[in-house]
């Protein structure tokens, strides 16, 4: 699924309540504060979902919320509440919270995840490696059992896993261990959750514009990587695919060659 242009403000069209695919829809969007989770956070909420988005920072959180909820205009709802995927505790007590005020979950995207400055595997430390797999592999875990208590048949899980979840890349052994679990992971969970109706999709994309590149590849050459708007769309269209349709993955890729 190659990388689509957003539509310009002047092209987009108010919708009236009706006209709201997702009305009504409950969703957590995990890593909510930037980026690619902020960006799927705003296009669910602009199809009129309550959208809970995560960090572990409150005020970078806040800020989140409150910038989308002036791009969403009252179409949907954002709540920030935070969260340290790393923490079965703090899992446990974000769900609670959920369960108390929802009562259900529709959607669940696992976004939350962090990268690594390249490193051979020599020079990788077991602090950077407990992070890199803690966060991307283990965290998509807890927030997903814990999750399925509060799905039924028409739900969705969507994980965000990156391109390495199936290309190697040299001096990123953590990364690209925790991503090719997480996938692995995925797969497990969608053969053992189909019967039940609930939705899981693997979602890679390539080399996409976000601040993490300005931490591990600053040279890196962002014009011809992804908008973080394709990555949003891609899980939109996940989302409305009908009851009866499940897909196991979406690999989207720049449409021009990025790192």
């Amino acid at each position: 699924m190659a990388a689509q242009k957003t539509p310009s403000r002047s092209n987009r069209k108010s919708k009236t309540p009706d006209e709201l695919r997702l009305r009504d829809k409950i969703a957590v969007v995990t890593g909510g504060s930037r980026g690619i989770g902020q960006a799927i956070a705003q296009v669910l909420a602009s199809e009129g979902c309550a959208v809970i988005i995560t960090g572990r920072d409150k005020a970078t959180l806040a800020r989140s919320a409150a910038r989308i909820s002036r791009k969403v205009r009252g179409r949907g709802k954002v709540v920030p509440l935070v969260c340290d995927v790393r923490d079965p505790e703090s899992v446990s007590a974000l769900f609670t919270k959920l369960k108390q005020r929802f009562r259900r979950l529709d959607i669940l995207v696992n976004n939350a995840g962090v990268s690594q400055v390249p490193a051979s595997v020599e020079e990788t430390s077991l602090e950077l490696w407990h992070k890199i797999v803690e966060t991307n592999l283990t965290g998509t875990f807890l927030c997903s059992r814990a999750a399925l208590p509060l799905m039924r048949s028409g739900a969705t899980i969507i994980n965000n896993l990156s391109a390495a979840a199936k290309q190697v890349f040299p001096n990123f052994a953590a990364y690209t261990a925790a991503k090719t679990g997480a996938y692995a992971f995925t797969l497990s969970l969608r053969e053992e959750l189909m019967p039940r109706g609930i939705r899981v999709t693997a979602l890679m994309p390539g080399a996409t514009a976000t601040e993490m590149w300005n931490d591990i590849m600053p040279t890196a050459p962002r014009d011809k990587m992804m908008h973080v708007e394709s990555t949003a769309q891609a899980v939109l269209y996940a989302v409305l695919l009908p009851p009866n349709a499940n897909l196991s993955e979406l690999l989207l890729t720049p449409t021009a060659g990025a790192v």
